[in-house]
């Protein structure tokens, strides 16, 4: 699965995070990201939904004015048009699922 060809380019994540991206043959796309250190996503905004679950570690998502802790297992879904950041802690894993092209 984590192969070259599936890795996602450094300047389309963010510093500190590796990922692997998934393309379905409708173009929807599936990610894996591993943190390789603490860091922050800044806030962003997709033309498309998407769900996340962390897979282990910790991510803390800022959505909408509310500040979300998410640790091993829990999920959240982020519907197009929201502005989103997050900061998460190395070793943090997650699995995405987006609605159309993330890169």
């Amino acid at each position: 699965m984590m192969t070259q060809t599936n890795l996602v380019p450094s300047e389309s994540q963010s510093d500190g995070v590796k990922g692997w991206i998934y393309t379905g043959e409708d173009g929807k796309q599936t990610a894996y990201w591993l943190c390789e250190k603490d860091g922050i996503s800044k806030e962003h905004v997709h033309d498309f939904d998407e769900y996340f679950m962390v897979i282990d570690g910790e991510y803390i998502l800022e959505i909408s004015g509310k500040t979300i802790i998410m640790n091993k297992g829990d999920e959240y879904y982020i519907k197009n048009g929201v502005p989103h950041s997050g900061k998460f802690k190395s070793g943090t894993r997650t699995f995405h699922c987006f609605g159309g092209q993330r890169a």
